[in-house]
């Protein structure tokens, strides 16, 4: 199966797995998923770092690196045919850009988007996991 990981996601995994469902959890251990990660969610975890909200034992950009590496995540680009369904999305969804961009990337890519956020999981135009 076709992952892409929010940012919460991410971290979640990265530093802090008991916050992560029992679904996220098995659906990360499986040697069959194929996880994706947008350069976007290194955008929020830089914006996280940089407001005081969470701190990482190395700077973010090394952070964000050497875990997408070692859990070998792929990061697919934020492209223009993403920002363009991130901004034509089907229904009614909330503003936040990066969730927008997070979305039209599970979308494109034909994945679920693991992610705890209630609005995206309530969104119906998005195959969501948690």
């Amino acid at each position: 199966m076709r992952l892409v990981l929010d940012t919460c996601a991410i971290l979640w995994a990265v530093s802090a797995p008991q916050e992560l469902s029992a679904r996220a959890k098995k659906l990360l251990q499986d040697e069959s998923s194929e996880v994706l990660v947008s350069p976007m969610s290194c955008a929020e975890i830089a914006c996280l770092v940089e407001r005081g909200k969470i701190q990482l034992d190395r700077h973010w950009k090394l952070w964000f690196r050497h875990f997408v590496e070692l859990n070998d995540w792929r990061v697919v680009p934020v492209d223009l045919p993403i920002i363009e369904e991130s901004y034509s999305l089907p229904g009614e969804f909330h503003k936040d850009p990066a969730d927008r961009i997070l979305v039209a990337t599970a979308r494109l890519f034909d994945a679920r988007l693991v992610t705890a956020d209630q609005k995206i999981r309530d969104y119906p135009h998005v195959r969501s996991e948690w």
